[in-house]
């Protein structure tokens, strides 16, 4: 786990549900003065206002987490995919004459081992890219063998048809599975969540300043509420850096790969 994303990530929570905190008294003291300015008419409309900014903050929070989810769930599903798409091609090799075949796996074997290496390596960003360079590399010797062999009068007759296909699946989901990692909203809307959460702190505690006491336990409760909200929101966002993650899913990789040691 990176412990710096995830020391971040729940200190930007506990900001928020401090700062919600403060607007919520900040939003009580400036009601407590405008009531003693004007006790008839300082709340006087506020409701719609509130609730048309608590409207949008719900819109806000129900946006940004069915979209982290889709992303989270998306993910999950291209490790599915690119499992597929790996062991389809390595069972079509079967096409190919025998004499070619175990080399040809070798490489497969290797592939797998570096895209596993590649997901291991993240957060590394850095390191990370070394690998996926490494698979792309192997990506090409595979093709290129794979197109030179088809062609043999010893392979199927119908090799080409089937095999370069699925390589040519195996390779674009490696792009697609890249792509979906760097696929997030706009830091823009982040800001705006996080900004519209401290203004509906600010609004909801004008009216408090009819009260005598504070309510700790609606005050606390609203600000962890929120704050845990967008700490969740943030790990789906990035499943392989926090708490909320993906790499259980790599595990279908990783028995592929075991697979590929029974066949010779």
């Amino acid at each position: 786990m990176d412990l710096d994303y995830t020391h971040y990530s729940i200190l930007l929570s506990v900001a928020l549900s401090l700062g919600m905190m403060l607007c919520l008294e900040i939003g009580r003291r400036i009601g407590k003065r405008h009531l003693k300015r004007d006790p008839a008419g300082a709340l006087v409309g506020i409701g719609p206002i509130e609730n048309a900014v608590f409207a949008l903050l719900g819109l806000m929070v129900a946006f940004t987490f069915f979209g982290a989810a889709s992303r989270f769930d998306a993910r999950r599903h291209l490790i599915v995919e690119e499992t597929n798409a790996i062991g389809t091609a390595f069972l079509r090799v079967d096409l190919l004459p025998s004499a070619v075949q175990p080399p040809l796996r070798e490489l497969f074997k290797r592939y797998l081992d570096t895209r596993l290496e590649f997901y291991r390596k993240l957060p590394d960003m850095d390191a990370a890219k070394l690998q996926l360079s490494a698979a792309q590399k192997i990506q090409g010797e595979i093709w290129r063998h794979s197109v030179s062999t088809s062609r043999q009068q010893e392979a199927h007759v119908d090799a080409a048809k089937l095999l370069l296909p699925a390589l040519n699946e195996m390779i674009d989901i490696t792009t697609t599975r890249t792509m979906a990692m760097e696929m997030h909203p706009p830091v823009i809307i982040f800001i705006l969540l996080i900004g519209l959460a401290l203004t509906s702190s600010l609004l909801a505690g004008y009216p408090m300043a009819e009260s005598k006491t504070h309510n700790w336990l609606h005050l606390l409760g609203f600000s962890l509420v929120m704050a845990v909200s967008v700490y969740v929101i943030l790990d789906l966002e990035f499943p392989r850096l926090g708490l909320i993650r993906v790499d259980s899913f790599d595990q279908a990789l990783v028995q592929l790969r075991e697979s590929m040691n029974e066949t010779k």
